[in-house]
C-alpha cells in the first residue's frame, strides 16, 4: 500500500457561511467525506496539515475521526481566488484493490536538440489506477526530441499497473524552431502565393477548353 497521510478529523454540527469563516478562522478547512455507498460525513480538518498533505497530487490520506481511520482521496479542492488558501476540501472514500479515474501531471524531463522548444500542450493525463497506488506524477522524457517530433497520449509509458482512460490520440507535447514574425509573415505570403499560383493554372485550363 502507498504510503499515507494521516489527518486528525472532527465531525462538524453547524453549516452556514458564518460557520465556514470561523473555523478557517482557527486555522480549519471545512470538508466533506463520501463514497462507498455511505452518507456524505460532514468534517472539519486541520488547516496547516492538510495543506501540507494536499501538496502532493493524489495523495492518499487516512481521516482519523475519534480514532476509526478512512482511507480517501481528494476529489476537488476549492480555494481562495486571490489568497489561494484552501477553503473547501471534497474528499472520496478509496478501498484497497480498488481502481478509479484520476488526473496526473506530467511532469517533462530532459532537453529537446539544440535551438527548439517544446510545447506541452496537456499537462495532466486522465488514467485508471489502483487507489492505494497512485503515482503523483508521469515522467516523459523529451531528451534529443527534433523539430517536428510529437508525442501522444498513446506513446508514454505509464506507471505499472496503470491504464489510459483519455484519447490515445491526444496531443502532449511536440517540438519546434521558434520563428520569427517576419519568417511567419514570408511563410503565409509563399503559401497564399502558391494559392493564387493554383487558381491561376485552373484558369489556364479552364480557357484551353473553351
Amino acid at each position: 500500500m502507498a504510503d499515507k497521510l494521516t489527518l486528525v478529523a472532527e465531525h462538524r454540527t453547524e453549516f452556514g457561511k458564518g460557520f465556514a469563516r470561523r473555523i478557517r478562522a482557527t486555522d480549519k478547512i471545512p470538508a466533506v467525506l463520501y463514497g462507498h455507498g455511505t452518507a456524505p460525513d460532514h468534517i472539519v480538518l486541520p488547516g496547516h496539515e492538510t495543506m501540507m498533505a494536499l501538496k502532493n497530487p493524489n495523495a492518499l490520506l487516512s481521516i482519523d475521526i475519534d480514532g476509526k481511520k478512512t482511507l480517501s482521496i481528494a476529489k476537488d479542492v476549492q480555494r481562495d481566488p486571490i489568497k489561494r488558501t484552501i477553503v473547501h476540501v471534497d474528499l472520496l472514500i478509496v478501498k484497497k484493490g480498488e481502481k478509479i479515474t484520476v488526473d496526473v501531471p506530467v511532469h517533462l524531463e530532459g532537453e529537446s536538440a539544440p535551438g527548439t522548444i517544446h510545447v506541452l500542450e496537456i499537462n495532466s493525463l486522465e488514467i485508471l489506477a489502483e487507489a492505494t497506488h497512485l503515482p503523483e506524477y508521469i515522467t516523459v522524457s523529451i531528451d534529443g526530441m527534433e523539430e517536428g517530433d510529437k508525442l501522444l497520449a498513446g506513446d508514454i509509458t505509464l506507471p505499472q499497473g496503470s491504464e489510459l482512460e483519455g484519447d490515445p490520440e491526444q496531443l502532449i507535447v511536440h517540438i519546434s524552431v521558434p520563428r520569427t514574425a517576419a519568417e511567419e509573415e514570408a511563410d503565409e505570403a509563399a503559401a497564399a502565393g502558391g494559392d493564387d499560383e493554383g487558381s491561376s493554372d485552373e484558369s489556364a485550363s479552364e480557357d484551353d477548353e473553351n
